[in-house]
Order: C-alpha cells, then sequence, then structure tokens
C-alpha cells in the first residue's frame, strides 16, 4: 500500500470519528439524531451573534448573582474586543471558576428569570459566550466578594455596531415612562437599556479599563473588615474594594492585572494623582436620576386606584400577548425589540409592543 493509499485511508477513518463524535443515530435520507454536545455547539453559536450579545449575558449574570453595581472595562485593539465585567455579587468558588463555563451549569436550579431579554437560568449563557470567543475565564472572584470575568472576542468572527462611541438619547414613551431612543446599537446602548431596566438594583458603569479602574477608586469604599485586616493577600480582598486599597501604583498596577484589566505604570500613577476623572454611572450620563436607597419597590399597577395584578399572573399574561404577536410578526417579517410591557391605568390594561421590521 502507498503512502498516498494510507493518507486516504487516515482521512476516512478520521472523518468517521468526528462524525461519530457528533451523531447519536443517522435516520437515513440524509436524516441524523445529533449528540447532545453537537446540538448545544450549534444552539451556542446562535445565541451569541455579536459583541453586544456577551455584555447583556454578563450583565445578567451579574445582576443573578444579586450585584448591586456592575462596571463594565472595554477596550477594542485592531481586531480584538476586550470586555470585563466586575461587580459585587455572591461571586464563584475557586473550583467552579473553569465549569461555570460548561454547558446547562447554573446556579438557578429551582428559578428561571425572564426577562425583557428572554429566558436566563438554562445555564447555556457562559457556555455560548466561550464557543463564540477567543477566551473566556473567571480573572478574579470571592464568596460573597464579587468577581470579575474576562472575555476577549475578535470581532472579525463575531462582529460588533462600528459605532462605540456614540451615546444613546433618552425618550418618553407614550405612557410617559422613560426609554432609550433612537441611535447604534453598541454597547453604550446595551447597557444603558440594563440599566434603565433594573433602574434601583443595579447601579452600572461603562468605560475604558483605566476609566473603571479610576471610578472604582473613587466609589467603592473599603468596608472595616478590609480596612482592619490590610495584610490580606489581595485574593482575600473583595474585587471592588481592591482599587481603593492600592497604596501606590505598584499596587494598583498589580490590583488591575489581577482582574484582567490592563494598565500602566504612568495611567496608574495618573489615576492616584487623581488626574484620571471617574465618570458617571450609566443613569446618570443620560440625566435619570439614581435611586438613592438603592432599591426600589415593584410596581404591579402604577395607579394604586387600580387593578393589582400578581407577578405571576402579569408575567403568564404577557406570556399570551407575546405568543399571539408572534403570528402577526411571522406574516409582516416582524421582531420584538424589548419584551412587551403591561401597564394598569384605573379600568384599564395597555400592552406595548416594541418591534422592528427585518432588515
Amino acid at each position: 500500500m502507498n503512502q498516498a493509499s494510507v493518507d486516504l485511508t487516515s482521512f476516512v477513518e478520521k472523518m468517521g470519528g468526528e462524525r461519530a463524535l457528533r451523531v447519536e443515530e443517522t435516520l437515513g435520507a440524509g436524516f441524523v439524531r445529533l449528540r447532545v454536545a453537537e446540538a448545544e455547539r450549534r444552539q451556542a453559536k446562535h445565541d451569541i451573534r455579536c459583541v453586544e450579545d456577551i455584555v447583556i449575558e454578563l450583565l445578567r449574570n451579574a445582576r443573578d448573582a444579586g450585584a448591586q453595581t456592575i462596571f463594565v472595562a472595554t477596550a477594542r485593539e485592531g481586531n480584538e474586543r476586550s470586555i470585563v465585567m466586575l461587580d459585587d455579587g455572591g461571586g464563584i468558588p475557586p473550583e467552579l471558576w473553569r465549569r461555570i463555563f460548561d454547558a446547562r451549569v447554573t446556579s438557578k436550579l429551582e428559578t428561571v428569570h425572564m426577562d425583557r431579554w428572554g429566558v436566563h437560568g438554562r445555564g447555556m449563557a457562559l457556555y455560548s459566550i466561550r464557543e463564540n470567543t477567543l477566551e473566556a475565564r473567571v480573572a478574579a472572584s470571592i464568596l460573597q466578594g464579587g468577581s470579575a470575568i474576562s472575555v476577549l472576542a475578535d470581532v472579525e468572527r463575531l462582529p460588533e455596531r462600528s459605532d462605540q462611541s456614540s451615546w444613546p438619547k433618552l425618550v418618553v414613551d407614550d405612557d410617559g415612562e422613560p426609554v432609550i431612543g433612537r441611535g447604534p446599537h453598541n454597547i453604550y446602548r446595551t447597557c444603558s437599556e440594563f440599566a434603565l431596566e433594573e433602574r434601583g438594583r443595579c447601579t452600572v458603569f461603562v468605560g475604558s479599563p483605566a476609566e473603571m479602574v479610576a471610578t472604582m477608586r473613587h466609589r467603592v469604599r473599603p468596608s472595616s473588615d478590609t480596612r482592619n485586616l490590610l495584610d490580606k493577600r489581595l485574593d482575600e480582598i473583595p474585587v471592588l474594594e481592591r482599587f481603593s486599597v492600592a497604596s501606590d501604583a505598584r499596587e494598583l498596577v498589580e490590583a488591575s492585572e489581577g482582574c484582567a484589566l490592563t494598565l500602566s505604570t504612568r495611567t496608574a500613577q495618573r489615576i492616584i494623582a487623581g488626574q484620571v476623572a471617574p465618570v458617571k454611572s450609566v443613569l446618570a450620563h443620560l440625566g435619570v436620576q439614581e435611586d438613592a436607597a438603592g432599591r426600589r419597590p415593584v410596581n404591579l399597577a402604577r395607579d394604586q386606584r387600580g387593578l393589582r395584578l400578581s407577578e405571576a399572573d402579569r408575567q403568564a399574561f404577557l406570556g399570551e400577548m407575546e405568543r399571539a404577536f408572534e403570528e402577526l410578526a411571522e406574516r409582516y417579517y416582524l421582531r420584538l425589540s424589548r419584551e412587551p410591557r403591561l401597564r394598569v391605568s384605573g379600568t384599564r390594561l395597555t400592552v406595548t409592543f416594541d418591534y422592528e421590521g427585518e432588515d
């Protein structure tokens, strides 16, 4: 047998082996039943279709981890977009830092969160991010002390909006509610929509790594436990507090690198000297008043004299309305741009659908 025959045989065997890894059963006439892992991989490619999808999934993860303050540090160099999401949520134990990026791994065994972006809690968001990017990892985390999750994306493989410098404008809808108006669907818009939706629950900041380090150093004060135990190792200090306890540029660079934030010594010196200004929160930038209490009650019916719906009934009703809309959407090539909203006013129920046509 000559070399060409051996190579061809090896190639056929290899292809057969790869097919076996992807196919559970061949049904005939070109039909197959995929293995679970292959089906998950294909779904993951669909779940994350742009850089902005990564941002919203990381924001939702931070919110579901109990975060009240979230910092989104992002930068682009060449074709690579870096995103680091830092929060003060519940944190991730070290033994799970890698496992949380596996398919179907979730902390929401008994609950699934439905919000305007769909279902959250399937254990597929971080897996989908990893499958679509160059790197996705937990850079830092401490139980009950927050996390820093780092993602590096190739924007030629996973596109992003071309305009990443424009902020959206805030407008008022027919119900008198502030909403995000027209503009590029970029990272700023994604953060703005999330911050507005979670107003009173999560405060969001977004900017360059240097801006986020300066803002965390300015806004996040070390707790009494941290102040009394400054001899702790850096990885024992809550993630967001590490920047304010740094006493010099070297320590600030060390804290930044430990959270996957690239910071030069010169930039660190400028931050410590107050030459890099902290940024406003996303809502403050939009001109929306922050809730000083840090929380707001869920308003089941804005007009207290009208009907009061339970959250379960409200979600069930909106689900039925969304399913009814799907038939119309298919006929006229529409898609929802946000989750339907229900307003209760006196003796009136108003359901609002925001949609956009197919490109």
